[in-house]
């Protein structure tokens, strides 16, 4: 099933403002004060630029001068940039036996290591099978062994 990407309502721009005086922040950054709709308006057409309303459930309603397409533009990258950067742990799964002999114990061990200073989650599962579930000690011995040798890689 794929779920449809809403995408965010956009806030009322320009003459789409329905309050009739609103607190008002310049192109600058500076707290003009509440002016009237009007003058608002006025003021960011003399600037070219939109007014934006920011926060409606203020009272009066906050809005702000600024380049409506170049906010959205910016807004855009800075998610694509976010997206990029974020990396997924990914759960990598070593599995032993409780007769897992040296070599191939050690084999197991370095790939834990590879997998931990990858950044990656890993996850060490014990498999018994038929009569290896009478001498289940071997395989917590075993468990505690790899948590002694991962000790300085991570929990």
């Amino acid at each position: 099933m794929r779920q449809d990407k809403r995408a965010q309502p956009k806030p009322p721009i320009n003459e789409n403002i329905s309050a009739r005086e609103v607190r008002l922040i310049g192109a600058d950054g500076q707290q003009v004060g509440v002016v009237s709709i009007d003058e608002a308006i006025r003021l960011a057409e003399e600037a070219k630029l939109d007014l934006v309303e920011i926060s409606a459930d203020a009272v009066p309603p906050v809005c702000r001068i600024m380049d409506y397409g170049k906010h959205l533009f910016e807004k855009k990258k800075q998610a694509a940039v976010a997206k990029k950067n974020q990396k997924q742990a990914q759960v990598k799964e070593i599995k032993f036996r409780p007769g897992t002999e040296e070599g191939d114990y050690q084999v197991k061990l370095r790939n834990l290591v590879r997998f931990l200073s990858e950044g990656d989650k890993a996850k060490v599962s014990l498999r018994f099978r038929g009569r290896e579930m009478a001498h289940q000690e071997l395989g917590m011995e075993l468990l505690k062994r790899v948590e002694a040798d991962l000790v300085e890689y991570g929990t």
